[in-house]
């Protein structure tokens, strides 16, 4: 890791403030599995369907027409998602930042993934860059297991078991041996 960290240079991670827990995990349910440009794109469609200048309501858009919803570029799948997050939300079973401040790694976990669309992994990546948590290690993240598999030069990826024995070691600081090891692909796709 220490080569990693000297080759990658300072940490700077940036912290992407939401600016609440439903519209960080609405604008994720989009982007899941899409490419930026793509995603942002289809994440402004749906966003202009209402009002651009403020989040959509949660009852809104439960109310909204599915039709009106899809015309927007998004998937049977994410529309279920998203119309399930917002009745989670309606209903105040999404907790607003600061009372998810005060939740633990998997009370998280536990509350956000009982919604359609949401797994461990989305939410360690909401930990990561709109909490701030410092110890999260995203194990099932390919661009992590393939750093790590870079960065201690294995043929094949850590399984998720091996690398949350491993990311022990890095205990409190998880998240940030995690943005190393996605800088190890990085670093390697640049220096090709």
């Amino acid at each position: 890791m220490k080569k990693l960290i000297n080759k990658a240079g300072p940490f700077a991670m940036k912290i992407q403030k939401a600016q609440s827990i439903y519209a960080a995990l609405l604008r994720a349910i989009v982007y899941q599995q899409l490419h930026g440009k793509a995603a942002e794109t289809i994440f402004n469609r749906f966003q202009n369907i209402f009002d651009k200048n403020t989040f959509p309501d949660p009852a809104r858009v439960i109310k909204t027409p599915d039709a009106k919803l899809r015309s927007a570029g998004l998937s049977r799948a994410k529309l279920a998602a998203i119309k399930d997050l917002s009745k989670f939300q309606k209903e105040n079973k999404i907790p607003d930042i600061r009372a998810a401040s005060k939740l633990s790694d998997q009370a998280l976990v536990e509350t956000l993934t009982q919604v359609k669309g949401i797994g461990p992994w989305t939410v360690d990546m909401l930990m990561i860059f709109k909490l701030g948590r410092l110890n999260i290690m995203p194990v099932t993240d390919y661009g992590v297991r393939n750093g790590f598999r870079i960065a201690y030069n294995k043929r094949m990826l850590p399984s998720p078991l091996a690398l949350k024995k491993h990311s022990a070691a890095w205990n409190p600081y998880c998240s940030i041996a995690a943005w190393y090891l996605w800088r190890a692909a990085d670093l390697r796709k640049s220096a090709k």
